[in-house]
């Protein structure tokens, strides 16, 4: 359990800090177009945030009991992006690069500022059959969960447990607490245009993950990459607009030592929104066994071989004007290999979003974060965060 929660510690920083594909989602309408000639376009898009954050943690342990004020990112970290495209006789060629940083490092780390890059990848595409892209990319697996999180321009949890109050990077938003972080990692992925109208499907090859154990006697190795896929389908009803999906992952990762028992990990994400006027409702779970709760990058191999989790995340919110008003309540419920003890993980939220422009938005949430676990065993944990802060996109 110890050393599964310094790992997690270490991977702060950055690596969750990129919950956040809404760089994707946010660059086709806030890109600044710096070329556009000869069937050729260089673009960049960007966001900076930044939050005063005030939290009051209750742990297990009185050493543990403080009230702590940061100034921090939020749910998303700082990026800069930049992407090309190229039309080609019928084919439209484009590629993608995001740099992800902190700004924390100022109070320890003098100016040790991580620098990471969770998207490097080309698309090659045809409107008759679709589009191949090729690089590192945010996997399926949850994919839509966090996309479609109505906090992830806010802040989110902040598990002292976990390292998060004291940490260098951003927040957890909903990681740990509804779904699974989907890792960047290399690939090779499909996606069709539309089957049928408001149908898209995405399937693709991940590089897989070391699940097994490497001993002197034996070898970890995966005859097969990790499968990934997600199926989305839109449609209108009455007014409304539904969006509605499944995804999922499976790989299994084998040893030379034939004493070593096989790990399959497999997962199951799905969720459904629904938006009418000001007012969207969104729904969403997933379900996973060989595959940690925080990481779909399977941090924490020694436990996975019997892991279990699942959980789910419930948020309304109603706009109005320039301003939006966010409920959520999401948990995530583990049989305890995750960090080595059963434990049910849980937070709140409420969130006010005030729309100045188009490339400026205000922030202010509270948030509450529990960890259920059996007495004695050093995880239970209450901490209450308050965030306000300004987000800057382009």
């Amino acid at each position: 359990m110890h050393n599964n929660k310094i790992a997690i510690t270490r991977l702060l920083p950055l690596t969750l800090a990129t919950a956040v594909a809404l760089a994707t989602a946010q660059q086709a309408a806030a890109e600044i177009v710096l070329y556009d000639q000869d069937d050729t376009t260089f673009s960049t898009d960007g966001y900076i945030n930044a939050f005063y954050v005030n939290s009051d943690v209750d742990r297990d342990g009185d050493q543990f009991d403080r009230r702590q004020s940061r100034v921090k990112m939020g749910f998303l970290p700082n990026w800069i992006g930049f992407n090309f495209g190229k039309q080609i006789d019928d084919l439209k060629l484009t590629g993608r690069s995001s740099f992800w940083v902190t700004i924390n490092d100022s109070e320890t780390n003098g100016t040790d500022t991580a620098i990471d890059v969770r998207q490097f990848y080309g698309t090659v595409s045809n409107p008759e059959w679709g589009e191949v892209l090729v690089g590192k990319d945010f996997g399926l697996f949850s994919r839509s969960n966090i996309f479609l999180d109505e906090l992830l321009a806010g802040y989110g949890n902040v598990s002292d447990t976990l390292g998060l109050v004291d940490g260098n990077g951003v927040s957890f938003g909903n990681i740990g607490t509804g779904y699974p972080y989907p890792f960047p990692t290399s690939q090779i992925t499909y996606r069709n245009n539309n089957l049928a109208e408001g149908l898209r499907v995405a399937v693709g090859i991940m590089d897989p993950v070391d699940t097994n154990d490497d001993s002197a006697t034996g070898k970890a190795y995966q005859e097969n990459p990790r499968f990934e896929s997600e199926v989305s389908y839109q449609f209108e009803v009455g007014g409304s607009t539904i969006y509605t999906w499944i995804n999922g992952a499976y790989q299994t990762s084998e040893n030379t030592d034939d004493t070593v028992d096989t790990v399959t990990s497999k997962g199951l994400g799905y969720g459904v929104q629904a938006k009418f006027g000001g007012l969207s409702l969104t729904g969403s779970g997933f379900q996973a066994k060989g595959i940690n709760p925080f990481f779909t990058n399977n941090l924490g191999e020694p436990t996975l071989r019997d892991i279990d989790s699942d959980g789910y995340l419930l948020q309304g919110s109603y706009s109005w004007g320039k301003n939006r008003l966010a409920l959520s309540y999401g948990k995530t419920e583990d049989d305890g290999n995750g960090l080595g003890v059963a434990a049910d993980y849980e937070t709140r939220g409420i969130a006010y979003f005030r729309t100045i422009n188009d490339n400026l938005k205000l922030v202010a949430e509270y948030n509450q974060y529990q960890i259920d676990a059996a007495a004695g065993s050093g995880l239970n944990e209450d901490t209450d965060t308050f965030a306000v802060g300004a987000v800057l996109s382009w």
